[in-house]
């Protein structure tokens, strides 16, 4: 068994080459030798979001807080609120964040495959992101 006691993983900020705006990475789970899964919780201060990306076994969101936007290539984007549950397929192209106006939170689960956990790719940009309303 593992206790990963409260303050023993430290918050770090979202990469700006992955995210644009504030994003906090707080670190839930790590992959074990016997597993493939990792999982964080990420928050996403208001206009803050990921850019484009896939992920090679998926990805799930479980929203805890807030009010965010997801979006798959090729589709509307779409509201998320705290309990709403995403899974996007091994490597469907996507991005989420939070709304313009008020932050997200968010747990995000997913699995390596040969050691590749996610593709980055170009960011979503403003006039993108501000479809929306």
């Amino acid at each position: 068994m593992q206790l990963k006691r409260n303050g023993t993983q430290f918050s770090v900020k979202g990469n700006t080459d992955w995210f644009t705006g504030e994003v906090r990475i707080d670190p839930l789970f790590a992959k074990q030798n016997s597993t493939k899964a990792a999982g964080a919780l990420v928050t996403f201060e208001p206009g803050a979001r990921t850019a484009w990306h896939t992920h090679p076994a998926g990805q799930t969101l479980i929203v805890v807080s807030g009010l965010g936007w997801v979006q798959k290539e090729g589709e509307q984007l779409q509201e998320i609120y705290p309990g709403d549950v995403i899974y996007f397929e091994p490597n469907e192209k996507h991005w989420h964040g939070a709304s313009r106006d008020k932050a997200m939170s968010h747990i995000a689960i997913q699995e390596e495959v040969n050691g590749e956990v996610v593709t980055w790719m170009e960011k979503v940009g403003d006039d993108q992101y501000k479809l929306k309303g």
